[in-house]
């Protein structure tokens, strides 16, 4: 009901554009009127064109979202301890091998069948993050470098993020680096400054760096004595005594 009400007052405001634009043009003198008969025939194709792809691109966002979140929904879903069976109507897996092998398939139809839509850009980074699950780098690296060229600083930072944790665990550390102290540099809403240092002294210490972890622990203390990522830092600067 809420769709149809916006989609109704995205209407409304449409035609009293047009019905404005009308107005304007009522005291066209009587010598142009074969011109203005041309220039409007014109006008309403290119208004009913531009209505016809808001329409398909409303559409197709729709669609891709019922999609996406059906996709999210497999990859939210529990995994079932060795040897209990599935239960009827209860969506759960054997093992998280199983259900990122199902939701890659879920985010990849989605962005072959809604290529251009704000779903797709979001499966995108999905498909890179399950790709790494099951071992597979290579296509994970791709999806993730895509995913941080885009525009969306937040969704951007979504991509770096996840692609600086493959170069760390594919034994890339400067480039793990690299993107994390890109980040600390750019905080977004999605990847705010102290995540990015916590990962960063976490590539640290286990690239054997201590020292650097160290500091960097030190530093997220610093800035943020009482919140939870300087609890974190305190916790890892307990173990690397």
């Amino acid at each position: 009901m809420r769709a149809q009400t916006r989609h109704q007052l995205k209407q409304d405001r449409f035609s009293k554009a047009t019905l404005q634009v009308a107005e304007q043009t009522v005291h066209w003198s009587v010598e142009h009127k074969n011109k203005l008969i041309a220039s409007s025939v014109a006008l309403l194709l290119i208004i009913a064109a531009a209505f016809g792809a808001w329409y398909y691109i409303e559409q197709q966002d729709t669609k891709a979202s019922v999609d996406f979140s059906k996709a999210v929904e497999v990859l939210d879903a529990p995994v079932r301890s060795a040897g209990t069976p599935s239960q009827p109507g209860s969506l759960s897996f054997a093992s998280s091998a199983e259900r990122a092998t199902e939701a890659r398939k879920l985010f990849q139809a989605v962005i072959d069948r809604y290529p251009h839509t704000r779903a797709a850009d979001f499966a995108h980074y999905f498909l890179g993050v399950t790709a790494a699950e099951l071992g597979d780098n290579a296509q994970s690296e791709r999806e993730l470098k895509a995913v941080a060229s885009y525009h969306d600083a937040d969704l951007s930072s979504l991509g770096k993020i996840a692609l600086a944790s493959l170069y760390s665990k594919t034994n890339r550390t400067p480039q793990a680096i690299e993107i994390y102290k890109h980040l600390i540099q750019r905080p977004t809403r999605t990847v705010g400054k102290s995540e990015a240092e916590i990962q960063l002294a976490e590539t640290y210490r286990t690239a054997g760096l201590t020292a650097e972890a160290k500091k960097q622990y030190e530093q997220v203390q610093k800035e943020a004595p009482q919140s939870e990522a300087a609890q974190l830092a305190s916790s890892k600067l307990q173990d690397l005594k």
